[in-house]
C-alpha cells in the first residue's frame, strides 16, 4: 500500500513512523538509552552535547526514531497508555514518585533494570534496578509509547491519489 502512495504526493511529507510490535517491546529505544550511559545530568537537557534530565533522555531517545513525545514527565504519564507492571517490555517508560507523583521517568531495558538521568547528585545517565528499595518504593507505573501512523493527506493530495 505504501508503494502506491509514495508517488502521488507533490510535497515532501513527514516519514511514516512505526514502532516494533508490542510483543517484542522497543529494543531499539532500550539500546539507544543504554548507549547514553555516562552522559552528564543537566536539568532541562535533552541531547548528548547538553546532557540530560530524565524526561529529556526519553524525549531524545524516541525523537531519534521519529516518535514525538511530550517533553515532561507529567504529560508523558497523562498522554501515553498505561501498561500493567508485569507486562512491561524493553522501551517502556517507568514512572516514579520522587518529589511528587510522576516526577521521574526512565526507560526499561529488561531484567528489572532501567536507564535514566536521576539527578545532579548522581551526575549522569545510569542504569538502576527496580529491585533496589529506593526505586521499588517509589515506582508507580508503566506507560508504553505506541506506534503512530501519520499520513498527512490534505485535500489537494487526496484528489490526486487513488488506491487500486
Amino acid at each position: 500500500m505504501l508503494s502506491q502512495l509514495t508517488g502521488c504526493a507533490s510535497k515532501e511529507k513527514a516519514p511514516l513512523t512505526v514502532l516494533p510490535a508490542p510483543e517484542g517491546g522497543n529494543r531499539i529505544a532500550a539500546n539507544d538509552a543504554l548507549q547514553l550511559q555516562g552522559a552528564p545530568y543537566v536539568y532541562g537537557g535533552e541531547s548528548p552535547s547538553q546532557g540530560f534530565d530524565c524526561s529529556g533522555l526519553v524525549y531524545y531517545v524516541y525523537n531519534r526514531q521519529g516518535v514525538r513525545l511530550p517533553r515532561d514527565t507529567q504529560s508523558l504519564a497523562r498522554q501515553l497508555p498505561a501498561i500493567q507492571p508485569e507486562q512491561k517490555q524493553p522501551g517502556d517508560l517507568l514512572f516514579f514518585t520522587t518529589e511528587r507523583p510522576f516526577s521521574h521517568v526512565g526507560i526499561y531495558i529488561g531484567d528489572e533494570r532501567f536507564v535514566h538521568a536521576p539527578s545532579s547528585r548522581t551526575g549522569q545517565v545510569m542504569v538502576s534496578d527496580l529491585r533496589q528499595p529506593y526505586w521499588r518504593e517509589r515506582f508507580i507505573g508503566v506507560r508504553r509509547p505506541v506506534a503512530r501512523y501519520s499520513l498527512s493527506l490534505n485535500d489537494s493530495d487526496f484528489i490526486g491519489c487513488r488506491l487500486n
